[in-house]
């Protein structure tokens, strides 16, 4: 190169690809929104694990995934299960079954007869034992049924309640609903305590209404199924519109779906379910814990309650226990619980109404999350030793 050519200029090399920064970017956007995304969930799920009120972890959970909005697959998982594992034909084993052993048989008052059983039913069934007294008179009666010939197995409890000696109030849940009241059965009551016992579905699973102590918490709807207590702590299950109306000697309505028994017999349908009446489509032919609640022809209350029953079963059931006008109650373990107690005994001596009944003998004894039943002594008892 001679002295007077120009030094050529340097060819800048390529600038280097900036096409990983733009990727990085976008791999982190996209987990910022994912994050974000996902962080609603998890304070939700953690706030639904720490709320006040009595419920076990699986409980919260399924709670919270309705909440979500995610209650038509909680609804398809239940009756994918429920109906594809139906009880077993075999008789019950005795651990099932009630013990009728150390209980004072008899008692003065008003005394349900036997109810009838069928062939091969077990030792006991249908025979009634009593439970608390008030001034030497049985409050409680107490038995079993299997209403299902073709599942020998299952077996429903059977709780008699004489309105006369008894009276009954409706405690709200810490979540659902929420309304006035204690959540838990106040030390007060727990002297004539006699039952505790679960309410319906989660109001807006039901779309029922709930009025209580002059708070209407949720609008009461004409049709539905109703427990109706009025300012005597008498119960009465009614079709709400047609055997019931709001007035001023009512304190509590708690509805929950559809009657399922009219007059002593089932309604119409109840295997066919239509339009819901009776809770989402196919969950009448779940094999699972149901309850219910009715009325004899005398006025007093029965509570039934069992798991491996259908909606069909549980009908029967009620119809075969006496009850002339009756509705279901909660579904699935562990909300079908009910708890008997003897005020006259030391320490109120409680017991499950079926050994196999979820839910351990204190739960209404302290805030729970959903609401319930408690009956009553209306006259306190000589003080237990």
């Amino acid at each position: 190169m001679s002295a007077d050519q120009p030094f050529p200029r340097p060819v800048p090399s390529p600038q280097a690809p900036l096409g990983p920064r733009p990727k990085r970017r976008r791999r982190r956007l996209a987990l910022l929104v994912i994050a974000a995304l996902l962080a609603y969930p998890a304070g939700t799920y953690g706030y639904a694990l720490t709320y006040p009120g009595d419920a076990s972890v699986a409980v919260r959970t399924v709670d919270w995934l309705r909440d979500l909005g995610l209650g038509g697959v909680v609804n398809a998982v239940e009756n994918w299960w429920f109906t594809r594992h139906p009880p077993s034909s075999a008789p019950p084993p005795p651990r099932d079954l009630p013990s009728t052993g150390g209980i004072a048989a008899g008692g003065a008052g008003p005394r349900p007869r036997n109810l009838p059983v069928g062939p091969g039913a077990a030792a006991g069934a249908g025979e009634w034992l009593p439970g608390a007294r008030s001034g030497g008179q049985v409050a409680e009666y107490t038995t079993f049924l299997q209403p299902d010939p073709a599942h020998a197995s299952v077996v429903a409890g059977v709780a008699w309640l004489n309105q006369s000696l008894v009276r009954t109030q409706l405690f709200s849940g810490t979540k659902d609903p929420g309304g006035p009241g204690p959540a838990a059965i106040p030390a007060e009551l727990r002297g004539t305590l006699v039952a505790a016992f679960n309410s319906g579905f989660k109001l807006k699973d039901c779309n029922g209404g709930y009025y209580l102590d002059g708070t209407t918490v949720a609008p009461l709807h004409d049709g539905m199924a109703s427990v109706v207590i009025d300012d005597t702590g008498r119960v009465s299950v009614a079709q709400w519109g047609r055997d019931a109306t709001m007035n001023p000697h009512l304190t509590a309505v708690r509805q929950n779906l559809d009657v399922v028994i009219d007059h002593g017999a089932p309604v119409p349908g109840l295997d066919l379910n239509p339009a819901g009446h009776w809770g989402s489509a196919s969950n009448q032919f779940q094999y699972t814990w149901r309850s219910g609640l009715g009325t004899d022809r005398a006025g007093n209350l029965l509570y039934v309650g069992g798991t491996g029953l259908t909606l069909h079963t549980l009908a029967d059931a009620m119809v075969q226990a006496g009850i002339q006008q009756g509705m279901e109650l909660d579904i699935h373990s562990p909300m079908v619980t009910f708890t008997s107690y003897r005020p006259d005994a030391p320490g109120l001596a409680p017991d499950k109404l079926l050994p196999t009944m979820p839910g351990n003998l204190t739960r209404y004894l302290q805030a729970d999350q959903r609401d319930f039943f408690a009956t009553s002594l209306r006259f306190r008892p000589p003080t237990a030793p």
